[in-house]
């Protein structure tokens, strides 16, 4: 007997589907992209007006219309030259290379390596601190505590590593980054059970947290204090077997292992978030707590286990920053690396991997606006407006659809990131 005939209404049920996830991913992707990219042009725009050579040229254009036109280049490709070389390093790696496997030895290959290297390195805090956010925002709640959680696990893991004696390192080294995730899941933890039972506002709860962070390592660390040095306000240095190690001798060369941890712990969340089922239980409440009380989440506890785990990677950016890069905690230690991590969040559409890609624009930014400032004589500061316009072209992306023409997605393309503002 012959196959019932499709009906025309049966025919097309996949197809949308198929369509609505290609659509989903390119927006994911593309969005972004451009979001970096236009705010790069303008940012370009911003130091072609700051700077006295190109104003001066085109107030003259009618009379040498090409001399305006080569100051500009020339503006913009020193500029953004510097912060590419600052930062990558590609052309100087390229040449090392060539004369090290021509036989003339890998001295000056370790020495190119050193701004790719430095921006890896960078990144490294960034990746930690931005899986603390997103993880939070995928469960629906906005953690702006990271800025405290990252000095309270820096705090605890440099006392660990500088206080307890006559350990080897593949005991003292794992004991200093468990007390640096367990500081920070603590500092996060407690605006999550104060958001469960009591119903105080995670923002309000971490910020008064940062602030308690703040001005508690501010006595720590004054001059005398209690994990200050005598003559200086900073903390004893690391003991060697409780730091991170680095992988070059090279001088400037930080590259640590630490950004493979990081790797891993991007793994490790977004097997959490996407293949457990407690990722699932935490996705369900951020996207709708009433929903997921209903069938049979224990909603209160994820939002505690949300915040503790942000804690965590969180305490890991300072612990990782301390013992591998800097060795010792001083008055500032985070600056503002905790707020960055919202922005990384936002940029990486709270997704493991975008978070990852996220840091690393930010790592390569951070890293190579120094040299674009020494360079260039562009203010540090162009970056951070750079930086800052790509987080308003993330937040807003109905500007970039409207500036590039993009056709609008379906409704439920643009993500809630957080379900309890308000609440």
């Amino acid at each position: 007997m012959a196959d019932a005939p499709t009906t025309p209404s049966e025919a097309p049920e996949v197809e949308p589907k198929e369509r609505h996830a290609s659509s989903r991913l390119y927006y994911a992707v593309l969005v972004p992209i451009l979001s970096v990219f236009t705010a790069l042009v303008l940012g370009a725009i911003l130091i072609l007006i700051t700077d006295p050579a190109v104003t001066g040229a085109w107030k003259n254009v009618f009379q040498a219309p090409l001399a305006a036109l080569s100051a500009t280049w020339e503006s913009i490709s020193t500029a953004y030259g510097a912060l590419l070389s600052g930062s990558l390093g590609l052309v100087e790696i390229w040449k090392a290379l060539g004369v090290a496997l021509s036989g003339g030895g890998t001295e000056d290959l370790a020495v190119a390596l050193v701004p790719l290297s430095e921006s890896l390195t960078t990144s490294v805090p960034f990746i930690f601190a931005g899986l603390a956010v997103a993880i939070g925002f995928q469960g629906g709640l906005f953690n702006i505590g990271a800025e405290g959680q990252i000095l309270v696990g820096a705090l605890c893991s440099v006392y660990v590593g500088y206080s307890i004696t006559g350990l080897p390192w593949f005991i003292h080294l794992p004991l200093a980054l468990m007390a640096g995730m367990l500081g920070g899941a603590i500092w996060g933890g407690i605006p999550g059970l104060l958001k469960a039972y009591t119903g105080g506002h995670e923002v309000i709860n971490t910020i008064m947290m940062n602030w308690i962070a703040i001005i508690l390592s501010s006595w720590l660390l004054k001059v005398g204090g209690p994990m200050a040095r005598p003559d200086l306000p900073i903390t004893p240095e690391v003991l060697p077997s409780a730091q991170i190690p680095q992988f070059f001798s090279t001088q400037g060369n930080r590259f640590h292992a630490g950004f493979f941890l990081a790797l891993a712990a991007a793994a490790v969340i977004w097997w959490l978030l996407y293949r457990a089922t407690t990722g699932f239980e935490i996705r369900m409440s951020g996207a709708n707590p009433h929903a997921a009380t209903y069938s049979g989440v224990k909603v209160k506890r994820v939002w505690v286990m949300i915040m503790s785990i942000g804690g965590a990677l969180a305490g890991l950016a300072g612990t990782v920053q301390a013992l591998a890069v800097d060795r010792w905690v001083g008055v500032g230690f985070s600056g503002g690396m905790g707020f960055d991590s919202i922005a990384l969040a936002l940029l990486g559409r709270s997704h493991p991997v975008g978070v990852v890609l996220a840091a690393l624009l930010f790592g390569t930014l951070r890293n190579g606006a120094t040299r674009m400032q020494s360079v260039a004589r562009i203010p540090i500061d162009i970056i951070t407006i750079v930086q800052a316009l790509v987080i308003v072209f993330i937040a807003a992306p109905e500007i970039i659809r409207w500036l590039y023409r993009l056709r609008q997605p379906a409704e439920d393309l643009t993500p809630t990131l957080s379900t309890s503002w308000g609440s």
